[in-house]
C-alpha cells in the first residue's frame, strides 16, 4: 500500500532511473487492482485510524491547510479534508490523479486540489501549509533524495507547522515473516527500489535542518494483515487493539512494522 515518489526537478542519474521504474509501477498499480483493493474495509479502516493519528500528531485543525505528497488515489486524503480548511495532494502518478479527483467530485468534496506531478515542480500557493504528509514515502527517495527532503521541506510549511510520515522500519518482524511465507504477495505490493528504514537514521536529516523531530511506532501487526486480508475488517480492529500493547513493550516494540516521524519547524 506504497504512495508515488515525488522526485526533484533537478535529478541524480540514480533519482532519474528510480522515478521510471516508481512511475510504471503506479500506473499499473492505479489503472488495474489498486483502487479497488484500497476501498476494501480493512483498508478503509486502517486509513481511518491513521487520520486520527495524523490530526493528534500535527494538531490541524479547521483552519488548516495541508499539502499531501505522494498521495495516490487520496483515499487518505478524502478522509482527512473534512478535518481541515483545505487540503493539496500532489502525486506522480496522472492515473492516480484521475482516480482520486473522481471521487472527490462523486463526495463531494470541494475542499481538495489534486495535482500531477513532482511536487518540487508543480505549482503550489505560495503561502506556507501549516502541515505537510507523506505516507509510506520517505522509504522509496534514494539516500541523496532522503538526505535533501528536509531542507527542501522547510519552504512548504509555516514557523511553527509540522510534517508526518508514516514508513516500514528495517528491524519489523512481519516484513521477515511475509518474505518467508508469502514472498510473492511481498514483491507484488512492493516496488523494486524501495527499502525499510531506521527511525533514528530517517530522523537525523531532519534533525539537522533545524526540525524538532521525533519518532513513534505505528504498529506491530494491524497494517500487515489488512494487507494480507483486506477485507477482513474485525481482523484488523483486533490486530489494532493488541498493536497499542505491543508497541508499548520494551525491546518487542523494536520489531514494530512501521513507524511515525513527526518533524516541527521551529
Amino acid at each position: 500500500m506504497s504512495e508515488t515518489v515525488p522526485k526533484g526537478s533537478e535529478l541524480q542519474p540514480e533519482s532519474d532511473a528510480v522515478l521510471g521504474r516508481e512511475l510504471a509501477y503506479y500506473e499499473n498499480l492505479y489503472s488495474t487492482y489498486g483502487p479497488s483493493l484500497f476501498a476494501q474495509a480493512a483498508v478503509v479502516l486502517f486509513r481511518k485510524y491513521l487520520v486520527g493519528r495524523i490530526l493528534r500528531a500535527t494538531g490541524v485543525g479547521a483552519e488548516s491547510r495541508i499539502l499531501s505528497i505522494g498521495c495516490g488515489i487520496g483515499d487518505t486524503e478524502l478522509l482527512l479534508a473534512p478535518h481541515v480548511a483545505h487540503l493539496t495532494g500532489v502525486d506522480l502518478s496522472p492515473t492516480a490523479v484521475v482516480e482520486a479527483r473522481r471521487v472527490a467530485l462523486a463526495g463531494s468534496v470541494t475542499n481538495v486540489q489534486f495535482i500531477a506531478g513532482s511536487w518540487q515542480t508543480s505549482t503550489l500557493a505560495e503561502q506556507p501549509f501549516d502541515a505537510v504528509v507523506a505516507i509510506f514515502f520517505l522509504h522509496h527517495l534514494p539516500d541523496v533524495d532522503l538526505a535533501a527532503f528536509p531542507v527542501q521541506l522547510l519552504r512548504l510549511l509555516r514557523p511553527g507547522g509540522a510534517f508526518y510520515s508514516l514508513d516500514p522500519s528495517a528491524r519489523r518482524l512481519s516484513g521477515f515473516l511475509g518474505q518467508l511465507l508469502v514472498p510473492k504477495l511481498m514483491d507484488k505490493y512492493q516496488t523494486e527500489d524501495e527499502r525499510q528504514l531506521l527511525p533514528r537514521s530517517t530522523a537525523a536529516p531532519f534533525q539537522a535542518a533545524g526540525f524538532d523531530a521525533k519518532t513513534h511506532w505505528f504498529d506491530f501487526t494491524s497494517t500487515p494483515l489488512a494487507g494480507l486480508f483486506p477485507s477482513w475488517a474485525t481482523g484488523y480492529r483486533l490486530a489494532r487493539g493488541l498493536d497499542d500493547a505491543l508497541t508499548r513493550a520494551p525491546l518487542l516494540r523494536e520489531l514494530s512494522s512501521n513507524f511515525e516521524l513527526i518533524a516541527r519547524k521551529p
